[in-house]
């Protein structure tokens, strides 16, 4: 059993209880690492050491400097791809192959925050009186907090960590109890980087425990989050609570559109990537697959057919191509909800059940297709996060926007047509932060993402993020030789 320590002020240590809880692999069911549970000490400790580090103006007032580390840091992820990708893998079992390539991208987040680092420029502002000059000033909002899930940790970590320091902040981050040994992993990197003592900390545990701790505490500014829409509420009604600015990346319930007119072949692909690639483990699934009636049971045969084709398996199996759930209540999760499709009356097309793979812990699901199913559904209105999919037919283009906005979701969405007006029109009907057309499931960090609704609130990725981390001051001068009394007299 490995042993993962918290990582507070650049040093590796125990929790001040001793307490460790153990991570499991979701492929074998067995316990391969004991993690640091944190408590109240630990949480105000970190979240000192930030704040001790904010106050050093050699962090807050060396852009160029701060550039150059982050640059180091994308670098050391890119010579750790192998151990990065190999610790998420036996943390939520995603497959090897998607870890790897994940890996890769995570390091270009850094490197193109590193580019903004040094660009962060106030503005000189005109003034109706000329004995006046006013002008702004950006300072980092202060200690950030970061609140991970079990997705995609470190890919997440990258999209808070790059614009919160290179704006100029500390961080304090908190992964997901399940997969919190590739943070601690990649804290190392942080520190081999040369980053100051206290800029970057990492405290382990439960979410209700240390993560409720460290969204309360006093010194923190600011709550970055990522994960389901019922814990995003805790988190905002917390930052509320004590005025803290807070971004929120939820949950997704995304309409897939297939058009008649659809590049069939691709669009049955892009089907099939949108909901079973990563087990449907994914706040961007295109879970709601809307067919357009006239090629509704063709279609539906074709993207059954081809999820029978992924491969699952032991995720460290290059050939892997559907890993396991992340998690037995996630597991039990998905299954209590295909029964609930059933009960609604929705038709189970194929799949619907646990998948018999290797030795392992049993925690496969087949990919699964719901056909005959009305968008009032539990089914088709509630996030499943597992590989279910629900096939909702429609006629024409207004039907399928009318379905595809009802849902109190907004995250992303899916375009298939080779009508380009259709497209543009539909895209910008679709009420959803990202869409796709002709293709599914893409980010970078040269573009925003988020969601609208109860998909979250703010962006991340792209060059205006970067404010989302700043404050601006407004500074005013008077050039007039005599201030005017107030007074007559």
């Amino acid at each position: 059993m490995e042993t993962f320590d918290l990582f507070i002020d650049n040093e590796f240590g125990p929790a001040a209880s001793g307490a460790y809880f153990e991570t499991e692999n979701p492929y074998t069911g067995k316990s391969w690492a004991r993690v640091a549970s944190a408590g109240a000490e630990d949480v105000d400790r970190a979240v000192c050491a930030a704040h001790r580090a904010m106050a050093a103006k050699s962090w807050r007032a060396a852009p160029v400097e701060r550039a150059a580390l982050l640059r180091k840091l994308g670098d050391l992820v890119k010579t750790n791809v192998e151990r990065l990708a190999v610790a998420e893998v036996r943390d939520n079992g995603k497959t090897i192959s998607e870890m790897r390539g994940q890996m890769r991208n995570t390091a270009e987040w850094y490197y193109y925050y590193a580019g903004l680092a040094d660009k962060i420029e106030g503005r000189v502002l005109p003034t109706e009186n000329p004995d006046l000059f006013n002008f702004t000033l950006y300072e980092p909002v202060g200690v950030v907090a970061a609140i991970l899930p079990w997705n995609s940790p470190l890919r997440l970590l990258a999209w808070k960590v790059a614009p919160a320091l290179a704006a100029g902040n500390a961080i304090v981050v908190k992964p997901s109890e399940f997969t919190s040994t590739s943070t601690l992993i990649f804290a190392e990197l942080v520190k081999e980087a040369g980053f100051p003592a206290g800029i970057f900390n990492v405290v382990t545990g439960a979410g209700a425990e240390a993560g409720a701790l460290l969204m309360a505490h006093s010194l923190v500014a600011k709550v970055a989050f990522t994960g389901g829409e019922a814990a995003g509420q805790k988190v905002y009604e917390a930052a509320a609570r004590d005025i803290k600015l807070a971004s929120l990346e939820l949950g997704g319930k995304a309409a897939n559109i297939i058009f008649e007119d659809a590049d069939f072949d691709n669009a049955v692909r892009g089907a099939v990537t949108g909901i079973f690639t990563s087990a449907g483990q994914s706040c961007t699934a295109g879970s709601r697959i809307l067919v357009q009636r006239s090629i509704h049971d063709r279609f539906v045969e074709a993207i059954a057919a081809l999820g029978r084709k992924g491969r699952m398996g032991d995720p460290m199996d290059p050939a892997t191509e559907i890993g396991p759930i992340a998690t037995r209540p996630q597991y039990e999760r998905i299954l209590k909800a295909i029964e609930g499709a059933k009960a609604e009356g929705a038709r189970l097309h194929s799949g619907g059940k646990p998948a018999e793979i290797g030795e392992g812990m049993g925690l496969f699901i087949e990919p699964t297709i719901f056909v005959d199913v009305d968008n009032r559904m539990r089914l088709a209105q509630e996030e499943i996060f597992g590989p279910v999919a629900a096939v909702i037919a429609f006629d024409d283009e207004g039907e399928a926007i009318r379905i595809a906005n009802d849902t109190r979701y907004g995250l992303t969405g899916g375009v298939w047509t080779q009508n380009i007006a259709r497209a543009h029109r539909v895209a910008a009907a679709i009420d959803a932060g990202t869409i796709w057309v002709n293709f599914y499931r893409q980010t970078s960090q040269l573009s925003p993402y988020g969601g609208f609704k109860h998909s979250g609130i703010g962006k991340e990725g792209g060059s205006q993020v970067i404010h989302d981390y700043l404050r601006e001051k407004s500074v005013w001068f008077n050039l007039a030789p005599q201030v005017r009394s107030p007074f007559a007299g």
